[in-house]
């Protein structure tokens, strides 16, 4: 495992990963199984490419690898840059950048800095368990505020209440977004699919917390899971409970399997549900993404349960929004609908 060119005596400049050292790997009875690498790293803010079609230009990731062990998460390939696997290693060899605070201020402070949209959120959950024991967020987020830069947070934890003081106050000079994971509301599926994350309820108490904290609350209810998660009825009953918890706004998207992700959840899937295995080869055959005719079908049922439940007539403020509403769906050709 290539760590050598991490540690603080090294002047190796070949280190996989733009960090100044590794300080030491704890582990905690809190943590069973876990290990925490604390890290010094060089940068706080990470640029993202030019080509991507993401609606921001930088993300800030606190931490590598992640406590919730979701069978689908797209970022555990980048566990492999560490000569760390995709599967268990991600789960549970978690990277963190102790004095991430510091760097942000520095880079922030940087007469170059042009204050453009940072998002947390997009490879490890800032608010998984992990940060209460490190308490990296509330730097984190007076820096962004004071700099007068804008930013957004994406999580499945309800330990964002903690900050939401700092958030509302955050909100009262720069553009704010908060936005809760969560794609299912079968407790017993959910425990099964993402067995180290917080209950739906606990995700639908946050999305309360934060509304009646006086922010908006948008919800990225991703991925839909074919055969598991796509009815009408599942999607009614998630929509349902979102509008109730006050969501402003709801986003779904189908699963996607990049590699890494891919092997770990298809493995899973062997486990749990066999009986699917051939249905979701046929489906994502050897790519990452389901085909577009099942996307759209899937839009078309997201886009009845948002009208039934009144998301369509909700206009979030600007700043509220996470990400760009849903296309207009197209329908789908029944004859291919029959693969789903």
């Amino acid at each position: 495992m290539r760590w050598e060119g991490q540690e603080l005596k090294s002047t190796d400049e070949s280190a996989l990963l733009p960090l100044a050292g590794l300080v030491r790997s704890v582990k905690t009875p809190d943590f069973a199984g876990v290990t925490f690498h604390e890290v010094l790293c060089k940068s706080a803010l990470n640029r993202v490419p030019a080509q991507s079609s993401m609606p921001f230009s930088w993300t800030i990731n606190p931490t590598r690898g992640c406590l919730h062990r979701c069978t689908y998460c797209f970022a555990r390939r980048t566990h492999e840059y560490l000569d760390l696997d995709s599967g268990r290693d991600f789960d549970t060899q978690i990277i963190v950048k102790t004095n991430v605070v510091e760097v942000l201020r520095k880079e922030l402070a940087r007469p170059s800095w042009r204050r453009e949209h940072v998002a947390l959120g997009t490879n490890s959950d800032p608010y998984m368990r992990a940060e209460g024991r490190y308490r990296l967020m509330p730097g984190i987020i007076t820096a962004l505020a004071e700099s007068g830069t804008p930013f957004s947070i994406l999580t499945k934890g309800p330990l964002l209440r903690r900050d939401l003081p700092l958030l509302v106050e955050a909100a009262r000079t720069v553009p704010v977004s908060v936005a809760v994971s969560l794609a299912l509301v079968d407790p017993e599926l959910q425990q099964r699919v993402e067995p180290g994350t917080p209950t739906p309820k606990a995700r639908l108490d946050l999305i309360r917390a934060v509304t009646d904290a006086g922010l908006e609350c948008s919800v990225l209810a991703m991925p839909i899971l074919p055969w598991l998660t796509d009815s009408e009825e599942q999607l009614d009953a998630l929509f349902a409970a979102l509008a109730e918890a006050g969501a402003t706004d709801v986003a779904t998207g189908a699963l996607h399997l990049r590699p890494g992700a891919r092997e770990w959840f298809m493995a899973w899937l062997a486990r749990e549900y066999p009986e699917l295995v051939p249905r979701y080869r046929r489906l994502y055959g050897s790519g990452s993404y389901a085909p577009k005719d099942y996307a759209q079908w899937l839009a078309e049922r997201a886009t009845r349960a948002r009208r039934r439940h009144g998301f369509d007539k909700r206009v979030p403020r600007r700043w509220a929004r996470t990400a760009a509403p849903e296309p207009a769906p197209e329908a789908a050709a029944p004859a291919q609908l029959a693969l789903f």
